[in-house]
């Protein structure tokens, strides 16, 4: 088995509108996919990647109007990073600075330059340079110039209950590795992407809460149904509850709750999201799975319009 890179992070808003136009004209992400939660169809879930929605792309939202802002702790994602090309960090610093974003250019402590700043809802952001690392994602220049656009996931901060923990699945299950020697942040790469992910040691004793403005899980890549099967055997042999396997109908997933108390899904690579909408036409009609479709004129009842 490889390492299992960032296949998508699923967040949560209250204000819909405000977060499609926040991702696609500020940002510059595409929509490809707008679709339902499958677990509860009266949510709005959107999904935006680059151009194609390659795997490693795609920031989704599910749309929950009534839920409270997240409260930061134990067991939550802080932070979700994005790369972009060194050179456009200067542009990008002007264009958030003009959207009220907050934008903040510095250097992490590896001495990757990255802006730092926050969508409409406070959920935290960054832009880090990648230069230098794999990846094979397609620009969308719709809004964005091509050589400035988003180019997918850089990495994710995890805000862990069980530090110690959570290294070990990250190393021994997912294929991490520690970075220049160091104990809380860790890579993994293969040829055509790159991911890193930083673990913190709240001091809170409480557990925090996902709310809008949060992360509701992180998904890791694997290549097929084979992939997928065998790391849920193996989770589940080292005594971790999994959700057995799920056809999302664009992908195939396992969900786990990891011992520091953030939900982790398995998803597949494939089908993609071009299996029910040409690539020219992605995310331009509500989009329901095969499993969804009888129940079109209920479901479409229950949405209001974006």
């Amino acid at each position: 088995m490889g390492a299992q890179t960032i296949h998508h992070v699923t967040a949560v808003t209250a204000q819909i509108g405000r977060n499609l136009k926040f991702y696609t004209e500020t940002l510059g992400l595409r929509l490809v996919k707008k679709s339902v939660n499958q677990d509860d169809v009266s949510a709005y879930h959107l999904f935006y990647a680059d151009a194609v929605g390659s795997p490693g792309t795609d920031m989704t939202f599910f749309d929950w109007p009534n839920i409270g802002a997240t409260s930061p702790g134990p067991g939550t994602v802080g932070l979700t990073s994005f790369r972009v090309p060194g050179e456009s960090l200067e542009w990008w610093e002007a264009r958030l600075e003009e959207a009220g974003a907050f934008p903040d250019l510095a250097p992490d402590e590896f001495d990757r330059s990255r802006i730092q700043f926050t969508d409409p809802e406070g959920q935290r952001l960054e832009l880090v340079d990648d230069t230098g690392l794999a990846g094979n994602s397609v620009p969308w220049d719709a809004v964005v110039p091509a050589e400035w656009a988003i180019r997918g996931f850089f990495g994710i901060d995890l805000d862990s209950a069980r530090p110690v923990m959570t290294r070990r699945i990250l190393t021994e299950l997912l294929g991490y590795r520690p970075l220049f020697g160091s104990d809380d942040t860790f890579a993994a790469q293969d040829d055509t992407s790159y991911s890193q992910i930083k673990i913190h040691t709240p001091d809170a004793r409480r557990l925090g809460r996902v709310g809008a403005g949060g992360v509701h899980h992180v998904a890791f890549r694997v290549s097929d149904d084979e992939e997928l099967l065998a790391l849920k055997a193996r989770i589940e042999a080292i005594g971790i509850q999994t959700s057995g396997y799920i056809d999302r109908f664009y992908f195939h997933s396992v969900y786990f709750r990891e011992p520091g108390g953030v939900l982790f899904e398995l998803a597949t690579d494939g089908p993609g999201f071009a299996s029910d909408e040409s690539l020219e036409t992605l995310g331009q009609h509500l989009a329901l799975p095969p499993f969804l479709e009888d129940r079109r004129t209920e479901i479409e009842a229950g949405l209001k319009a974006l």
